[in-house]
């Protein structure tokens, strides 16, 4: 956002993309695009850290917080798939961040990992140290390492698989999502005061629902947005 030597310039927005894809995902692209008309840069982090082969959480989560800035600095974070997990263990520890919005999080994900590659995959996977992916950014097949497994365990065993998320969320889901069960994020907003859910016709992708997330978003944000927001 522009602003006056000696303004504050308000948090720093960032957009954290999904498992095998990356900054130039059409959704952190075109969420950049809207926020760019209003005065804002809505940065989009690369978060296939420190490889997609060798992809941890733990080093995602270090990659967003480096981009917060230092300890007087806020951020706002926008989250899609995995990237919105990230987002929720990041702010569950870190008083910097001061809003989320998520797109079909991928919460309880190494529940949501075991359904979809199964026990025998897992076995397999760890026996040849490799699992096949599809790498969505560069339209490739290539391949991912088993320690991704046990640092997602670990950091997945808090609070019992759930983020502990005390700042205001938006939540949108879409109820056709196959790859991120939309009952997680039921299931964690409920009796949350600060998350609000908003359950769309779309798939994982919401590809469908950009102008809903965007207007979404605008309503939710309306105290970060300065007067070219108004």
């Amino acid at each position: 956002m522009n602003v006056e030597h000696g303004a504050d310039p308000g948090p720093r927005w960032l957009y954290l993309h999904g498992f095998a894809s990356g900054p130039e995902s059409s959704k952190g692209v075109k969420l950049s695009a809207h926020y760019a008309r209003q005065g804002i840069h809505l940065e989009r982090l690369n978060l296939r850290q420190p490889s997609l082969e060798r992809l941890r959480l733990r080093a995602m989560m270090r990659t967003v917080r480096e981009a917060m800035g230092g300890e007087q600095d806020r951020s706002i974070l926008f989250g899609s798939s995995m990237g919105g997990l990230t987002a929720c263990r990041v702010a569950e520890e870190d008083a910097r961040v001061c809003a989320l919005v998520l797109l079909a999080p991928a919460l309880q994900a190494m529940v949501q990992l075991r359904r979809r590659v199964g026990e025998e995959g897992l076995k397999r996977w760890e026996q040849s140290g490799w699992l096949e992916i599809r790498d969505y950014a560069e339209k490739r097949q290539t391949r991912i390492d088993f320690g991704y497994v046990p640092d997602l365990e670990a950091i997945e065993a808090r609070s019992g698989g759930w983020p502990n998320v005390r700042v205001p969320t938006l939540l949108i889901h879409g109820r056709q999502d196959d790859i991120c069960d939309i009952e997680f994020s039921r299931q964690w907003a409920r009796g949350k005061r600060h998350v609000r859910l908003v359950e769309v016709d779309d798939g994982h992708e919401l590809g469908a629902s950009l102008g809903l997330i965007a207007a979404e978003a605008d309503a939710f944000l309306r105290p970060f947005l300065g007067p070219a927001g108004k």
